[in-house]
């Protein structure tokens, strides 16, 4: 019965699979027309640990052209870095004209991570929130494409996960000190992503929100969302592009459900 509840398991996630492919040969063009019109293009993915961002990412980048993208997931800061202007180590991963990068974590470490164990002082959380916005703002108006996504999970998904992480041998590398503490810390997470949400969204740089318990649905409406930012051509006529409202929810939209006490 395992055996069989495991096979069934696996066609699942196969069939999954391929029905992304469609929307990866949508990417490619997306690639080829960053390219003809020399165009940057910088996509965040953010959100709490174990809430499927290094997946989503995989399935984005799977087929694309290893000329044009890059993936950059930065470390902790040396103390040279520590002593330069905060956003020059991000700064010097932007893409050349014709390239997309996708942050896997982003500057939005100080708005979240660093505030909530203390990497950062008060006065440099605050200087943050004060100069994103200004700063994003600059970015998009000399040209760049930015898209901002947050991976929504509960708090009981990423609990499953980090079981997952902490009893299968193949993923116990994921498993950090940090992630550890996440359950714990939940509500402190909560507060950050509130006021992340709410001080940083802006119309020029608006935050996009995937729910992301259910992975297969959060990297088929993640595809959307980054195709949706460009008016490329070539659109294949018969696919829909219009993300699922129950997996996709715009910034503004999330601030209400929290201040509300649905979402945290």
């Amino acid at each position: 019965m395992d055996l069989e509840h495991s096979h069934e398991k696996a066609a699942r996630k196969l069939d999954a699979e391929h029905a992304l492919r469609p929307w990866q040969v949508e990417l490619l063009k997306l690639q080829q027309h960053l390219e003809i019109q020399n165009l940057r293009m910088i996509v965040l993915f953010e959100g709490r640990d174990a809430a499927g961002k290094g997946g989503a990412i995989r399935r984005v980048t799977r087929f694309m052209n290893e000329k044009r993208y890059r993936v950059v997931a930065l470390g902790r800061p040396t103390e040279e870095q520590r002593s330069q202007w905060y956003y020059q180590r991000y700064v010097a991963q932007f893409p050349a004209g014709g390239e997309m990068v996708l942050f896997d974590r982003s500057w939005y470490n100080r708005a979240m991570v660093e505030q909530v164990f203390g990497f950062c002082t008060p006065k440099e959380y605050m200087d943050f929130l004060d100069g994103v916005t200004g700063f994003e703002k600059d970015l998009v108006r000399t040209g760049t494409i930015l898209v901002k996504l947050y991976y929504s999970v509960t708090r009981e998904e990423q609990a499953r996960r980090f079981e997952r992480r902490r009893t299968d041998p193949l993923r116990q590398w994921k498993l950090s000190e940090i992630d550890m503490q996440a359950q714990d810390r939940w509500d402190d997470f909560t507060n950050r992503k509130y006021d992340m949400l709410r001080r940083t969204g802006t119309p020029m740089a608006p935050w996009t929100i995937v729910r992301s318990n259910d992975k297969q649905k959060a990297r088929l409406n993640t595809m959307k969302v980054i195709l949706n930012a460009v008016d490329y051509k070539h659109r294949a006529p018969d696919l829909d592009f219009t993300p699922d409202p129950r997996i996709v929810v715009p910034g503004d939209e999330e601030v209400a459900l929290m201040e509300g006490g649905t979402w945290s």
